[in-house]
């Protein structure tokens, strides 16, 4: 069921599923994914009792802006916000929060600032937080990873994103799950979420922000100063590890950012979107947590 909830800068868009009275589940997608990243997730989740919720970031699907002059950012101290706000709007109680991608940086992000408002933690790769912009090179097979960020600060970028979005991101997809023979009715169906008439400007300023290019939204300033310093997250948590595409590995010293109690899932074989790819990963996951 398709809902919508307000919080102080958007109108959130999400969809639903499972008894009201459940176990909530928050799923965020990513970039470029919609809620349809979870549609092996959710029915399995309902079935067993949990109450899932799976909104459109901003920029994506029917989410929009109460303020039509507000910033176009999805910089990390934004989706945050828009995650804790939406957890309140809601009134939740101690949701279980997915993520991957740009949705798997929010809930990092949520279960570090409020880790009392959060029941628990499934982050696709690991420790997702940004710390300042680094514009050291990094090694060689890492920059050929990350072309399409330096494409997107060009103008060709913006281009591409107004006349061609369904093309790139679909090659994105085959480019970051490189064994995932997905389904051309499942992508379409996804990138009816890029439709969004902020969806251009969100992304590019997220690429171009997340490089140190543009200034972040100034009604984030505080929140994204802390996130910087890449706090501690204190919130049980399994972490699911894919190996292929742009999945980066843990790096030296994110294990001890999780104080919680803790899990870590290898998944071979599997790239940049879990939930589609290894549903039956992420269930397990959710249900680890809510025993």
């Amino acid at each position: 069921m398709l809902r919508s909830v307000e919080t102080s800068v958007l109108s959130i868009a999400f969809e639903e599923h499972g008894p009201p009275e459940g176990k909530p589940v928050l799923l965020m997608h990513g970039f470029p994914y919609s809620p349809r990243s979870y549609d092996r997730v959710c029915p399995a989740l309902a079935e067993r009792g949990f109450r899932t919720i799976a909104p459109y970031l901003r920029g994506f699907g029917p989410t929009r802006f109460l303020d039509p002059d507000a910033m176009r950012t999805a910089e990390q101290g934004a989706t945050c916000e828009d995650l804790l706000e939406m957890i309140d709007a809601l009134k939740l109680d101690r949701p279980i929060v997915v993520g991957f991608d740009w949705g798997g940086r929010a809930a990092c992000c949520a279960a570090a600032i409020a880790p009392e408002r959060l029941g628990g933690l499934v982050s696709c790769w690991g420790y997702n937080i940004l710390g300042r912009p680094n514009t050291a090179p990094l090694a060689p097979e890492w920059e050929h990873q990350l072309w399409y960020q330096y494409y997107l600060h060009m103008h060709r970028g913006r281009m591409m994103l107004e006349q061609n979005r369904r093309g790139f991101c679909r090659y994105l997809w085959t480019q970051w799950s490189p064994t995932w023979t997905f389904d051309e009715a499942e992508f379409e169906a996804a990138a009816d979420a890029f439709d969004n008439p902020d969806f251009v400007d969100i992304v590019l300023h997220f690429y171009r922000w997340r490089a140190g290019l543009v200034s972040g939204d100034p009604r984030y300033q505080a929140l994204s100063l802390q996130l910087e310093q890449r706090p501690e997250i204190a919130v049980p948590t399994v972490i699911l590890h894919s190996d292929q595409g742009i999945s980066p590995p843990m790096r030296p010293g994110d294990r001890e950012k999780f104080t919680a109690a803790y899990s870590y899932v290898e998944l071979p074989g599997i790239g940049h979107s879990p939930p589609q790819e290894a549903p039956e990963a992420v269930i397990e996951a959710v249900m680890q947590l809510a025993r």
